[in-house]
């Protein structure tokens, strides 16, 4: 008898605010899911990082067999995960876990950005599924070797922009096919990370911190590094401040754009862009080991067939697209974007079209429900684990997710090369004019590791 496991691994892949809205507008609302439970065989899951978003992705997916738990640290955080799921065999290297445990079928990361690609293609050349967070690696060339393995290897994958499974995203995706608001010819997307409060704070703008600090005695400040340059320990590093650091994470474009970009990216059918150009902040002399405190970034895509030419502007660091008499009244909050077509525009917020809103200019135009184009989800965890039982990829696989996330990254490249225009070619993945810049696209390594 064939069982679930054997199965599914011989298939192939294949927070805008509220506006003041005016006569005609039409709203649509995100959708959360709570844990799905799947009456079929339960999936044996391992998890490499455990706390943080690690621990509510842990908590999304409990009622699957959580078998293995990886963290570089055993602090009081991920000690709360460990006392969960006592019977989850613990580790600290990734590379043990999935060299001793055969058990395992799939692999959740939700490490920080510099450390997905060498899980992630070492799990799936073993054939293991892959849920990874957001952005999927942390440079384009990871992305790239990532989504190749996945083909190949006819693992099921998923990558973590959670909004990407809302119903939101899914209507916003019909009224563009719809042409609701005509032709779209202009993108607009902001986030004021770096410079939101809370939690989502992390530092840009400075230069290396000095200083001698003590490993904590929890911390494999070794495997933290992994494939990153080797640099003494400092504790501004992490548990979250590492996404402002240039060798650990991608900056706010790289936390945010994977999600906030995502509506546009699938509806327009963007792919790849010609170039990108990026303004910051930063000094021309000073050399900083963080990005840039705030950016314009803007990325121009060349027709797509009967689609024209599209112009995606990214703001962050509190910087907002210019006003001008189609966006007057417009309120601006947080995170969010505006989409921008002959007849009208749609705002919506950050996650996935979490909360978006059609906008004509005609105020006195009915806004029609478009055609139903997409099947709803139960959820972007449950999506994933339904495609491993099934063999039904997940709309956020990696074919889809690692397009996206290149985009993404050339505008964090391009933010390092300011006033700089990036000519892609992404057929064979390098910047044409610039080859300083592909530095950053093909990074080097530390000594002992690889993909």
């Amino acid at each position: 008898m064939t069982t679930r496991r054997e199965f599914t691994k011989s298939i192939s892949i294949g927070s805008i605010g509220t506006l003041a809205l005016g006569a005609g507008s039409c709203t649509g609302k995100s959708k959360q899911t709570e844990p799905v439970i799947w009456p079929s065989e339960k999936v044996n899951l391992a998890f490499v990082g455990i706390s943080g978003k690690g621990g509510h992705n842990l908590k999304m997916m409990k009622d699957q067999n959580i078998v293995a738990l990886c963290d570089v640290e055993w602090g009081e955080a991920q000690q709360k995960s460990f006392d969960a799921y006592p019977k989850a065999k613990r580790y600290r290297d990734f590379r043990e876990m999935l060299e001793k445990q055969k058990d395992i079928d799939a692999v959740v990361i939700s490490t920080p950005d510099h450390a997905h690609g060498v899980i992630a293609i070492m799990a799936i050349k073993m054939g293991k599924h892959v849920y990874c967070e957001k952005p999927l690696a942390h440079s384009l060339f990871e992305v790239r070797e990532i989504t190749k393995a996945a083909r190949e290897k006819g693992v099921q994958t998923q990558m973590g922009n959670q909004g990407h499974s809302y119903d939101s995203i899914r209507e916003f995706y019909e009224h563009i096919k719809a042409e609701t608001i005509g032709k779209v010819t202009e993108v607009h997307a902001w986030c004021d990370r770096p410079a939101g409060g809370g939690n989502v704070s992390f530092p840009h703008g400075i230069i290396r911190p000095t200083g001698d600090f003590k490993i904590p005695k929890e911390l494999d400040w070794n495997l933290w590094l992994g494939p990153a340059a080797d640099r003494p320990y400092h504790p501004l590093y992490l548990p979250r401040s590492w996404r402002g650091f240039i060798d650990f994470g991608c900056g706010a474009l790289g936390d945010f754009g994977c999600h906030t970009l995502d509506p546009s990216f699938w509806a327009l059918d963007l792919g790849s862009p010609e170039s990108v150009l990026a303004s910051t902040s930063n000094l021309l002399d000073v050399k900083y080991d963080t990005y840039a405190t705030a950016s314009i970034i803007t990325y121009k895509f060349p027709k797509r067939g009967e689609l024209p030419p599209v112009k995606l502007t990214w703001y962050d660091g509190g910087l907002l697209p210019l006003n001008d008499d189609r966006l007057r009244g417009l309120k601006y909050e947080d995170c969010g974007a505006l989409v921008i077509g002959e007849k009208g525009i749609i705002t919506h917020g950050s996650h996935g079209a979490g909360g978006y809103k059609v906008l004509p200019f005609d105020k006195n135009m009915e806004i029609k429900t478009p055609p139903k184009l997409l099947e709803r989800k139960k959820g972007h965890h449950a999506d994933w684990l339904e495609a491993i039982k099934t063999g039904k990829p997940a709309s956020a696989n990696f074919n889809y997710g690692g397009p996206l996330t290149e985009t993404v990254l050339l505008g964090t490249a391009a933010s390092l090369f300011r006033n700089r225009e990036l000519l892609w070619d992404s057929e064979n993945l390098r910047v044409k004019n610039l080859e300083e810049a592909n530095a950053v696209v093909h990074p080097k390594f530390r000594t002992g590791w690889s993909l």
